[in-house]
């Protein structure tokens, strides 16, 4: 990550800016860095794909920390839809999570929503709930209609 953004993420800076730091320390395998995106709130939460629900920052660090143990995690945030309001803002991503094999580079899919809240600190991350998903999927959007 490079140290603006982590910066930016300590300092506070805007919802995408701590989430393009939380990006980058997940590709870099920088855990500190990773963790200094996330609120420190007793009642912060995080699901990775197929698993249990992971509830404050002793549990979230251990769980990407587990994670990480083979090193970076290349995920990249795609298609990003967001709903923001003067103190929190929720980011839904496709992430595209680069997968390194014997038969060479593959590409899985991530539907991931992330929540962010401005705190005392400035924006901090306070959920992150990622399920498998598929590229092939495509959005499905069906335009509002007013009621009145």
């Amino acid at each position: 990550m490079s140290q603006s953004r982590y910066t930016t993420a300590q300092l506070g800076g805007t919802a995408d800016e701590v989430e393009a730091a939380f990006y980058e320390a997940l590709q870099r395998g920088d855990l500190d860095q990773l963790m200094a995106c996330w609120a420190d709130e007793d009642d912060v939460f995080c699901v990775h794909p197929g698993g249990p629900r992971q509830v404050g920052v002793v549990a979230i660090r251990a769980a990407f920390e587990a994670l990480l143990t083979g090193g970076s995690l290349r995920a990249t945030p795609e298609r990003v839809r967001r709903i923001e309001t003067l103190g929190a803002a929720v980011h839904n991503v496709i992430e595209r999570i680069e997968l390194r094999t014997a038969e060479g580079t593959h590409h899985a899919w991530v539907v991931a929503t992330n929540v962010y809240m401005k705190t005392a600190e400035g924006w901090r991350l306070v959920a992150h709930h990622a399920s498998p998903g598929g590229s092939e999927e495509p959005e499905h959007t069906v335009p509002g209609q007013l009621l009145h």
